[in-house]
């Protein structure tokens, strides 16, 4: 058998302060970040930059909307990148308990919570830990891995 290539995904939570997690077609979660980037016209730099330095990026998933989630569309297209646009109700519903959505400061936190849990799980080296927008990016991405049949199952994070 052929050793296929792994392809890679691009989680973003959209905002001028963005979360940011890549992951591998196995789930694996090999970076999370934070980014200040302090204005749309910088946004688009960097979005332009990290996206051009990372080798086999298939796809690129955004929770959020609007202007910023629009950067994010558009570099992917100039790269020929598959996009995938949500938000925050999608991936927790399927995430996260009702209780823990009932409001955005608690979703934030459990997103944060349940995001330590899976560096703890699956042995990714934590470089910090995560905040919210880390953290949800972090979510969004297994959410996306799950639904492009990467993952068999969504990891119990609670």
């Amino acid at each position: 058998m052929l050793n296929e290539k792994p392809e890679f995904l691009l989680a973003v939570d959209a905002g001028v302060k963005t979360g940011l997690a890549l992951f591998d077609s196995s789930g694996k979660l090999h970076w999370y970040r934070s980014h200040n980037m302090g204005s749309v016209p910088s946004l688009k730099k960097a979005a332009f930059h990290m996206v051009n330095a990372i080798p086999d990026l298939n796809y690129i998933v955004v929770e959020g909307g609007g202007q910023i989630a629009l950067v994010w569309k558009r570099v992917a297209e100039r790269f020929g990148i598959k996009f995938i646009m949500t938000d925050a109700l999608q991936w927790r519903r399927d995430l996260l308990y009702s209780r823990e959505q009932r409001s955005g400061e608690a979703a934030k936190q459990t997103a944060i919570d349940m995001a330590i849990r899976f560096l703890k799980k699956n042995g990714t080296p934590p470089t910090q830990t995560p905040i919210h927008d880390s953290a949800e990016a972090i979510l969004t991405g297994i959410w996306c891995s799950y639904k492009l049949g990467w993952l068999k199952q969504l990891p119990n994070l609670h």
